[in-house]
């Protein structure tokens, strides 16, 4: 197993890279090995992209990554295609679990849960999307978000937490 952190890495690193990926410099890439990129994809600079040992990233074709990303694959991310990801998201897929005030929060045990969000979805900047959320296609996020909950296609959410704005038509 290896762990890329340095920002270079090659296209054969890749568990699979498509065509026409562009990778802004300053991006940093952990596990590349886990990583499956579509084609026509965007990541802009200084984002993160924290592929896990044993679970994968996918992020479909079409997908624009804004600058600042962070994106941790411990439970595993799926990103369809054509997804709008604004500037400083973050994506997270594990946390700790509860077990009373005996232990310290950083050594319990983590849980790790697989974010998911469907083709032609749009996620605001600074959005936080928590693990075991899933995000159905063409859905809106609102800059600034925090989105607990599983977010039903075509809807428009916003807020902390985020709530149902209005469905799309």
């Amino acid at each position: 197993m290896k762990s890329h952190g340095s920002g270079k890495f090659l296209p054969n690193d890749f568990k699979i890279i498509g065509e026409e990926v562009c990778i802004e410099e300053g991006v940093l890439i952990f596990h590349p090995e886990t990583i499956e990129l579509g084609s026509k994809i965007y990541i802009g600079h200084n984002s993160i992209l924290k592929g896990y040992y044993n679970s994968t990233m996918k992020i479909g074709s079409g997908t624009w990554i804004g600058q600042a990303c962070f994106f941790h694959s411990g439970g595993g991310i799926s990103i369809g295609q054509n997804v709008g990801i604004g500037p400083s998201v973050k994506i997270l897929t594990s946390f700790h679990s509860e077990e009373g005030i005996a232990k310290p929060i950083l050594h319990s045990k983590l849980i790790f849960k697989e974010v998911i969000i469907e083709d032609d979805s749009d996620i605001g900047i600074n959005s936080v999307i928590l693990p075991g959320v899933k995000i159905g296609k063409g859905a809106q996020i609102g800059a600034g978000s925090v989105v607990t909950k599983d977010v039903e296609a075509y809807s428009v959410v916003a807020g902390v937490p985020a709530k149902l704005i209005k469905m799309r038509t």
